[in-house]
């Protein structure tokens, strides 16, 4: 049985015998959540806590589309996040990775923002699954702040609340008069005296939790949250000591390299060590049941060894690019109903309905930094330096692979340069380890570019099939998408979850309908493809709002509608239509919607919401060489409480980034039985005289924060879609629009 699976059937037993679900809607952490000790040798206070406590009977799709606040968060054993020294220094130790996208100074922010200490008192430390991390999901789903946010701040006015009442005993002055601010408890009535933090945790041995959770601050009296502060990885990026993947280093390392497949598909039959271990500084070749590979003194020896392995792989078909494509087609195998209201049907039976096709290619994710890991198999314990997503994961898939227990493997995460959801499951720490345990000694193994090209895995094809009818008011009467797709989340699932859930989460997210429709369905259907599918920025979002923001554009153009109008009418009287409304009010201003457009420019808008993030999207653009030329990309999102505002800017303007180039060029095909581009020279990216000028506006239409990383990328593509229609005339059925 794999590590996954196993950890999902632990998790559905803690489903099926929790609380009931009205005992925990509140979602309070209770004095068991938390755990209290010294720190070993520092005399300092440490505080853990256990976040993510599973609800009674809780749905398990809930549990993976992340509708589920707890989703993404922390379980298991509690986790030391704050730590308090005698110099007064405020540890924070953050489960969630930072890969680029500000994270750590965003759960930073939240952290100590109850907690009462100045900024430059913290140090951010990752913390790896030593540390008690249980984290399945790893970072990933736009879920890390939303998940986080109750139980980081809950945790900090706990210890400030634990750091009063203990000065109030050394002080000897009424807790009720105590005040903690800028890392001291203060004596409200006379401000010279005090502690700090620091002198508390040096005098106190038994420290004493309060049975409730304090109440935390209102909106109004945030001091850090909602502030754009220094990013806490800034100066080590900036001076090169931040160490990524490929720079981690352990003492006797060695190098390792494995070898590959010829073809997709294609089977390690046998493997002999031919000439590979006369060559200069090889030290062990690595022969197993379909895997072959070499651990040397350099890197360069171990890749040229590699080449001179006896290895015979199983000879198979050729996949070619026209199967995929007509493997991913609305109407074969298994339909799916996800979506259903009224009766659609009977409504395009009785109407005269308009009906359009669209189509997206396989994308790869083209990350800076290509998979590294170092592993140091050793009798006691097993120690993974990792570029991940997901240290859990990795920590289980390294323990299979040898045949450990996880409990004996740690795993340290590194920086990651990029991940975009490839970095969710790797096999590089995998390959790594086990070449360590053949070895004895540490083996760091860094993928190639090519390999990572190569032998990664793809964000699937789609195809969409579309059908609406429109009333003489501009009001949608039935709707229907239909939508085909590779596997996404399904790829790395066991059998029960497909059974369970019936259709693959990732590759329809995004694909159901969000207006205000009385008769509407979605269905879907899956292909099981011969190319490796997987995880991708938004998984499905990307070409499903693609399909259904290109079709309502359709719509409004069959009545002589403006789009943004005709979405205007088309809302649902539901908060999130409100929000909804106020975004593309937002859009119609900042864009000069209304006004005239300049000669030779094409506008196209499109909306969506995703993780409880509202999106709206415009762009202009111009024809250069019968291309587009993008000129102006305005963005409204409002994804709730926005902790930084620098940091919510990047991620928006990042996302829209990697979906610009991904509707304009991105294209992965197979050839000849393999994924044609091995490096960035064969796979056409947005370059930087490609970027249009990017105007962000941020609303905040919700008390709590909702998901950044990913809703940004959804509407783009179709906005880019209807501008070119708006231009030229001719509606894109497909993406990338320059093939």
């Amino acid at each position: 049985m794999s590590g996954l699976k196993r950890r999902f059937l632990r998790q559905l037993n803690k489903w099926l015998g929790s609380e009931t679900m009205a005992k925990k809607e509140r979602k309070k952490l209770s004095r068991r959540g938390f755990l209290i000790l010294l720190g070993a040798g520092s005399a300092g206070l440490v505080l853990g806590v256990t976040v993510g406590l599973p609800f009674a009977r809780r749905k398990i799709a809930e549990y993976l589309d992340g509708s589920d606040g707890s989703f993404g968060a922390v379980q298991g054993e509690p986790t030391a996040w704050f730590e308090i020294t005698p110099e007064n220094r405020v540890r924070v130790y953050l489960p969630k990775v930072e890969m680029g996208q500000g994270v750590h100074t965003a759960l930073a922010q939240i952290a100590i923002e109850e907690l009462e200490v100045d900024w430059d008192q913290l140090e951010v430390r990752q913390a790896g699954t030593g540390q008690g991390l249980d984290d399945s999901i790893g970072t990933s789903a736009s879920n890390t702040v939303s998940s986080l946010y109750l139980p980081l701040r809950e945790a900090g006015a706990l210890m400030r609340v634990m750091l009063i009442n203990e000065a109030a005993q050394l002080l000897q002055v009424p807790a009720e008069n105590l005040i903690a601010e800028n890392g001291r408890v203060i004596d409200s009535r006379n401000a010279d005296t005090f502690l700090t933090y620091g002198e508390i945790v040096q005098q106190v041995e038994e420290w004493t939790l309060p049975d409730e959770v304090p109440a935390l601050k209102p909106r109004s009296e945030f001091k850090l949250i909602g502030q754009s502060l220094p990013r806490v990885d800034l100066v080590d990026k900036v001076t090169g000591a931040a160490v990524f993947g490929y720079d981690e280093r352990l003492p006797g390392m060695l190098y390792g390299a494995v070898a590959r497949p010829p073809k997709l598909g294609s089977r390690l039959l046998s493997a002999s060590p031919g000439t590979a271990m006369e060559m200069p500084g090889v030290v062990k070749v690595v022969l197993e049941e379909g895997f072959a590979g070499v651990v040397a003194e350099t890197r360069l020896q171990a890749r040229q060894a590699v080449q001179n392995l006896e290895l015979e792989w199983e000879q198979v078909e050729p996949i070619k690019q026209a199967d995929i494509e007509r493997m991913v087609t609305v109407g074969l195998g298994k339909e799916v109903v996800i979506q259903r209201a009224g009766n659609p049907e009977a409504v395009f039976n009785n109407s005269q309905f308009i009906q359009a096709e669209y189509r997206m290619p396989m994308a790869y994710h083209a990350h800076l930094e290509p998979q590294a890991a170092v592993v140091d198999v050793r009798p006691d314990l097993v120690e993974v330096r990792v570029s991940t997503q997901a240290p859990v994961r990795i920590q289980e898939q390294v323990a299979e692979a040898i045949g450990r227990d996880p409990a004996e493997v740690r795993v340290m995460p590194s920086y990651l340069g990029g991940g975009f959801g490839r970095k969710v499951e790797e096999k590089v720490a995998v390959e790594a380890a086990r070449l360590s345990a053949s070895a004895g000694k540490p083996v760091h193994v860094g993928w190639t570019r090519e390999e990572d090209f190569l032998y990664g895995y793809l964000r699937p094809p789609t195809h969409h099939v579309l059908r609406g009818v429109v009333d003489s008011q501009g009001k949608i009467t039935a709707m229907e998408h239909k939508q085909a797709s590779g596997q996404v989340s399904f790829a790395f699932m066991p059998s029960i979850v497909k059974s369970i859930l019936g259709a693959d989460f990732g590759s329809w997210r995004g694909a159901m309908i969000q207006y205000a429709v009385p008769d509407k369905q979605t269905v879907t259907y899956l292909a099981d493809l011969p190319v490796p599918t997987g995880w991708w920025r938004g998984l499905g979002i990307l070409p499903n709002i693609f399909a259904l923001e290109s079709f309502i554009d359709e719509l409004a153009f069959s009545i002589g509608m403006d789009p943004l109008e005709f979405r205007l009418v088309n809302l649902p009287d539901t908060q999130i239509g409100e929000r909804f409304r106020n975004a593309l009010l937002k859009a119609r201003d900042i864009s000069g919607w209304a006004s005239p457009k300049p000669e030779g420019v094409g506008r196209g808008v499109a909306m969506s919401v995703d993780v409880g993030t509202i999106v709206v999207e415009t762009v202009e653009l111009r024809i250069d060489n019968n291309k587009p030329q993008l000129e102006k990309v305005f963005a409204v999102v409002d994804p709730g409480l926005v902790i930084s505002p620098d940091g919510a800017k990047a991620q928006i303007e990042g996302a829209l980034t990697m979906g610009l180039s991904s509707a304009l060029y991105e294209d992965a095909r197979v050839a000849d039985g393999q994924l044609a581009a091995s490096n960035f020279n064969g796979y056409p990216l947005l370059t930087m005289r490609d970027m249009p000028s990017i105007q962000v506006a941020l609303i905040q239409g919700d008390d709590k924060p909702h998901g950044l990383g990913e809703p940004p990328i959804g509407p783009i593509g179709a906005a880019v879609a209807n501008a070119w229609f708006d231009l030229t005339g001719n509606r894109p059925r497909s993406l990338p629009i320059i093939a």
